[in-house]
């Protein structure tokens, strides 16, 4: 494959150190990248960029990637977004996610793990020509789950942790883990991402964000 047959990756990170170490792993992978220091100057060279997936860090000065992604949105750019998140931030990873993005990430975030989010990316990239997620298909597969398991869902969806969502519905923490690992079994999803985007596919919103 030649250079500028690899799929390319932009990348937009403040933290300078995070940029270089990221990019460099990403290039042994078979990527090119294009790094970017902040959301404000990918803005502004967005439309002289050519296409392809957006690793998006959260945590920004000037804009953050919650912002950057609403305002992708606003222009209409159908580049596949996946947000690098703090650790165990789930509130901020749902909000990103209905925002639009297709993936998240937790730092400090394991080489595999990106690696798969930005596969996942790229893949959907390539069929947006043909739909990716239709609505039905998702709506019928959150219809096989128990009212139990559609609340635990409703829980994630609204950024709750396993501890929130066992409070609201007076159940143990175990027993959220239990509903949680049966729900994304019959959703036929092994993360909390890809449900979120089977959710939001079905018309789940959840509750207005502050």
């Amino acid at each position: 494959m030649s250079e500028s047959e690899k799929p390319l990756v932009h990348l937009i990170d403040d933290d300078e150190a995070i940029r270089h170490s990221a990019s460099f792993m990403l290039r042994l992978a078979g990527y090119r990248v294009q790094t970017h220091k902040d959301g404000v100057s990918f803005l502004e060279a967005l439309p002289g960029l050519e296409s392809g997936c957006i690793l998006l860090d959260v945590q920004m000065p000037k804009m953050n990637g919650i912002a950057v992604q609403k305002e992708l949105n606003v222009r209409g750019c159908e580049m596949p977004v996946v947000v690098l998140t703090g650790h165990g931030d789930v509130s901020v990873a749902v909000q990103a996610m209905k925002a639009g993005a297709v993936n998240f990430v937790e730092k400090p975030y394991e080489k595999q793990v990106l690696l798969k989010a930005l596969e996942e990316a790229f893949e959907q990239l390539a069929n947006q020509s043909r739909g990716a997620l239709k609505k039905a298909d998702a709506e019928k597969r959150l219809a096989h789950l128990t009212p139990r398991e559609a609340e635990v869902l409703e829980g994630l969806v609204d950024g709750l942790t396993n501890k929130a969502i066992a409070n609201t519905l007076d159940i143990s923490p175990r027993t959220v883990e239990i509903h949680r690992a049966n729900l994304m079994e019959k959703l036929g999803v092994d993360n909390l991402s890809a449900a979120l985007r089977l959710a939001f596919a079905a018309g789940l919103e959840g509750r207005a964000n502050p």
